[in-house]
């Protein structure tokens, strides 16, 4: 259950730092790519918060598998060489945050099959 709590603070952590590189987004994009990372990262909070309270975890577990692969794209997408949304060193940081967050949960999901 402690892994569980520090998966929650990693992804709360995520969040926050997500939150102050979309701040830099290009107007036009705050509405659209900027929003769907958004939601994206606070559809994979729920889900974790979900995931803590149930008692059969196997298919929650898949959803936060789904949503940090899609929340990974998006980011991706924002760094990309012909949008430069976001800035490399950002894109670096906020990926290792998303790898930290995804080994975890593949800790929880080994966890939870056993």
């Amino acid at each position: 259950m402690q892994q569980d709590f520090k998966l929650l603070q990693k992804t709360y952590d995520m969040i926050l730092y997500g939150n102050i590189c979309l701040q830099q987004f290009p107007k036009h994009e705050k509405h659209v790519l900027a929003a769907d990372i958004r939601k994206s990262m606070y559809k994979l909070l729920e889900l974790i918060v979900r995931a803590n309270k149930k008692y059969y975890k196997k298919t929650t577990l898949e959803e936060i598998d789904i949503e940090i692969d899609v929340l990974r794209n998006l980011i991706r997408l924002s760094a990309d060489s012909q949008l430069r949304y976001l800035p490399i060193k950002k894109y670096e940081n906020w990926s290792k945050m998303l790898n930290e967050i995804g080994k975890m949960l593949g800790g929880w999901i080994k966890r939870t099959n056993n």
